[in-house]
This record gives C-alpha cells, sequence and structure tokens, in this order.
C-alpha cells in the first residue's frame, strides 16, 4: 500500500516536473520570437530613418525579460 501511494507521488512529481520544464521552454521561445521580431522591427526603423519608431522599440526590447 505505501510502496502504491510512492510510486503515485513520483510519477505526479515527475509529471508536474515534465509540465514545468514544457512552460519554461515554450515561455523562452516566445520570448526569443518577440526578441527577433522587435530586432527586425529596429532594422526597418534604422533603414526607413524613423527615429520614433526606433526609441520605441528600443524601449520595448529593454524592457524585455
Amino acid at each position: 500500500m505505501e510502496n502504491n501511494a510512492i510510486n503515485e507521488t513520483n510519477r505526479v512529481d515527475s509529471n508536474l516536473r515534465n509540465e514545468m520544464l514544457a512552460e519554461r521552454f515554450l515561455d523562452q521561445m516566445m520570448n526569443d520570437f518577440n526578441r527577433s521580431k522587435i530586432l527586425e522591427e529596429i532594422d526597418k526603423s534604422l533603414k526607413n530613418k524613423d527615429k520614433e519608431a526606433f526609441l520605441r522599440l528600443t524601449e520595448k526590447l529593454k524592457s524585455m525579460p
């Protein structure tokens, strides 16, 4: 009986760990994607000599986690 409870606890802990790792991975992928998009927009603002967009985008980039 005790052994079953321990196995069940280990399985839940393992599932929770996997879920947390998957969530962290997805968060990191989304952050990388968003950072990449902002960098592309910064490049575009430089090419177009759009100072306002450049300043707005660089502030946005600085505030990213």
